[in-house]
């Protein structure tokens, strides 16, 4: 028997969806509307049903004690004196970060995590927001900002680093500031926010007017529930977990954006809030709950995004990772075409790929350009995975045709001039 608590009214949804959403995406619409919400209710989840699925449920507060795990909730789901211990699984997921700054929680704020949120959201942009500003110009940052754009709010995006999407080394990083320039939204760099107040963000530079703010600085986990039993803690204030998903208290297991991964390369503890990540360490954890014998896989951090016709790609490590984690590597950048450069629709895409020095092992690559762009990075992430040097990727096996890549794909292009400095 499955119980499942929802705390939203339109219970979760992935948060990288929500951008689509604010765009008017159909799909998403539907959910928004509750349409799609009622598949939720009636518990179907790739073919399975749950017995219970609760809407509106809060846990405050959870006990282990002995044999049994005691729940407090605000809205009392579980079935009272079950003949067997139940087996928990936390997915509280994460929450918007939200810095401690003068008026953080005045009403124009706003964070973007679930279905409620997105809903809001488009309320608000329907009935037109004059200025909208977008603090953080990370993955949800970046989709917000595109959003509200094409819904004609004029949008400033404020960001504290050099350049947007942090995770991108600063040149390919460029190439997403222009793209966004282009697209009619105010990027404005090497601002630090300092607070909210009435129609205004307060900055290092002066005020920005804002009727509405989307916080775009990150993903926290929430841990709050966990912490109340007692359990371990890892990285950034995310549970603490072994490679079968249970935390420190036996009984009790922890999957998603509240949990912790390791990474592939460096073996460190990571906070990588991903729905890729959530979905697989919940399967792992479900075969575990379920008696069977399952592992999490190690993760890169490999991500997609999108702005407008830009594509965006990244995984392993970048530039100030690889020094951090104590890496001699070299990098090498080429242009290319995603098609045939003849071939009707090729558009031009900028590969990044990062090598180790004296092993000529691949370490990460990164990769910005136009429609057919973004997915080749998953062949970057299977050729680290791999433990690939720079040799075997370029000998490796890709497809050619003219409606889908030049004759040498572009990422064993990168590989095949990153020979010539290793």
């Amino acid at each position: 028997e499955t119980d499942t608590m929802a705390a939203g009214e339109l219970g979760s949804s992935l948060g990288r969806g929500l951008g689509g959403n604010e765009r008017g995406n159909a799909v998403a619409e539907q959910h928004i509307s509750g349409q799609g919400c009622e598949l939720l209710r009636e518990g179907l989840c790739e073919g399975q049903r749950f017995l219970r699925l609760a809407h509106r449920t809060r846990l405050d507060c959870l006990r282990p004690l002995g044999e049994e795990i005691v729940l407090y909730p605000l809205t009392n789901l579980l079935a009272q004196g079950a003949e067997e211990r139940p087996k928990l699984l936390l997915g509280t997921g994460g929450s918007p970060i939200r810095p401690p700054l003068p008026g953080i929680d005045h009403p124009m704020v706003h964070g973007v995590q679930n279905l409620d949120d997105a809903a809001e959201l488009l309320a608000l942009a329907e009935a037109g927001c004059a200025r909208t500003v977008v603090v953080g110009s990370g993955y949800i940052g970046l989709e917000m900002a595109e959003a509200f754009v094409h819904r004609g709010c004029p949008t400033v995006v404020l960001e504290k680093g050099p350049t947007p999407l942090g995770l991108l080394d600063p040149a390919l990083g460029e190439k997403v500031a222009d793209a966004m320039r282009l697209e009619g939204i105010d990027l404005r760099t090497g601002v630090e926010v300092l607070g909210f107040d009435d129609g205004r963000v307060i900055t290092d530079q002066g005020d920005v007017p804002a009727d509405l703010v989307i916080l775009g600085i990150g993903m926290a986990p929430n841990s709050g529930l966990a912490r109340t039993a007692g359990i371990a803690f890892g990285v950034r204030d995310a549970i603490a977990v072994d490679e079968r998903q249970e935390t420190s208290v036996p009984g009790i297991w922890a999957a998603g954006d509240c949990a912790e991964s390791t990474h592939l390369l460096t073996g460190e503890r990571v906070h990588m809030a991903l729905g890729t990540y959530a979905n697989k360490q919940a399967r792992v954890a479900g075969i575990n709950i379920g008696g069977g014998d399952a592992r999490t896989p190690r993760v890169l951090g490999t991500a997609v995004t999108k702005l407008c016709e830009l594509e965006i790609g990244r995984t392993g490590l970048s530039e100030r990772e690889a020094l951090a984690a104590g890496f001699d590597t070299i990098e090498q950048t080429i242009e290319s075409s995603t098609r045939a450069g003849y071939f009707p629709g090729a558009a031009p895409i900028t590969v990044s790929l990062r090598f180790e020095v004296g092993t000529g092992r691949l370490l990460g690559g990164q990769i910005v350009g136009g429609p057919g762009s973004a997915k080749r990075i998953d062949t970057v992430a299977t050729a680290i995975t791999a433990g690939l040097t720079a040799e075997q990727v370029l000998d490796l096996d890709l497809g050619y045709a003219p409606p889908f890549s030049p004759l040498w794909d572009p990422v064993a292009v990168a590989a095949r001039e990153a020979l010539k400095k290793l």
